[in-house]
This record gives structure tokens, C-alpha cells and sequence, in this order.
């Protein structure tokens, strides 16, 4: 069938392209779009958005651009020497994936405390309230990847 199409002798049915579109793990509308360039977006350092605590301790720089829906965000975060950054309970079924690029950071998390390092990494259900702390010398930079169980719109 796949060759059938690609041949272009035969136009698939919308059940024979979900089917398509679940092997691929892929949404059905990637393959509606007529412009491909809808789907790339380069997003220079200078043009990323960030969100700086009121003392400049704490610095979120969003790795992705603000359009469409997404489940997923992806941030660099930097905190400076004995910075804590409080956050909220997110939305039930959110997660965190953090991995530290540089210096030391400590992960408060339902009572418990994770201290990691260059390298380390992290993975927890964030609809908790939780902590990040540097209780390092220098300032610590992580990559942090939040997954939502429902799409978020720009």
C-alpha cells in the first residue's frame, strides 16, 4: 500500500492514513501539511525567552519557540551560589527530566532532598510542589524537559 502511494497510483482512505500515522507514532495532520517550514523553527539565544528571578539569581531561558500546542518545554536553567527557586505544583501527570551541565544542584522534592552534579540526572512527577537549590560555589546550569499529560497553547 505504502507503494501504491508513494507511486502516486492509489490515495489512501483517512483510516488507512491513521494507521500509517500510528506506526510512525506520528500525529495524522504531519502528513497534511503542505509546508515544511511549519515545521522547523530556529530559535537564536538572543530571541529565546527568559524569566529572571526579581535579584537575577535564577535565570529560565525557554530552549523552544512560544507557537502552536506542545506537551513538552525544554529550558536551560542557572542558578547563582545559594540560590533556591520554589515551584509550584504543576498539573497532575506533569513530569521533570533535569540533568545538571555544570556545578551542583539540590533537588527538594516531597520531603526528600537529591543533590546532583555535573552529569547527573533526574526524572519525577512534578505535581508536587518542589525546590531547586544551589548550595554550590559557582553557578549551576541544567537542561530541564517538563512533559505535560495535556497540550499547552502559545
Amino acid at each position: 500500500m505504502l507503494s501504491q502511494i508513494e507511486l502516486g497510483r492509489s490515495v489512501p482512505t483517512i483510516t488507512v492514513l491513521s494507521r500509517i500515522a500510528a506506526a510512525f507514532e506520528t500525529p495524522v495532520a504531519a502528513f497534511l501539511s503542505h509546508n515544511s517550514r511549519d515545521r522547523v523553527h530556529v530559535l537564536r539565544s538572543g530571541d529565546s525567552e527568559e524569566l529572571r528571578s526579581p535579584d537575577g539569581h535564577f535565570v529560565s531561558r525557554a530552549l523552544f519557540p512560544f507557537v502552536g500546542a506542545r506537551r513538552t518545554e525544554f529550558y536551560e536553567l542557572r542558578l547563582a551560589p545559594a540560590c533556591d527557586r520554589q515551584s509550584p505544583a504543576h498539573a497532575a501527570g506533569t513530569t521533570e527530566n533535569l540533568v545538571v551541565a555544570s556545578g551542583q544542584l539540590e533537588i527538594q522534592l516531597g520531603g526528600a532532598s537529591y543533590t546532583l552534579t555535573r552529569g547527573d540526572s533526574i526524572y519525577f512527577g512534578a505535581d508536587v510542589p518542589h525546590t531547586y537549590h544551589n548550595g554550590g560555589d559557582g553557578i549551576a546550569v541544567a537542561y530541564l524537559v517538563v512533559t505535560y499529560s495535556q497540550p499547552v497553547s502559545y
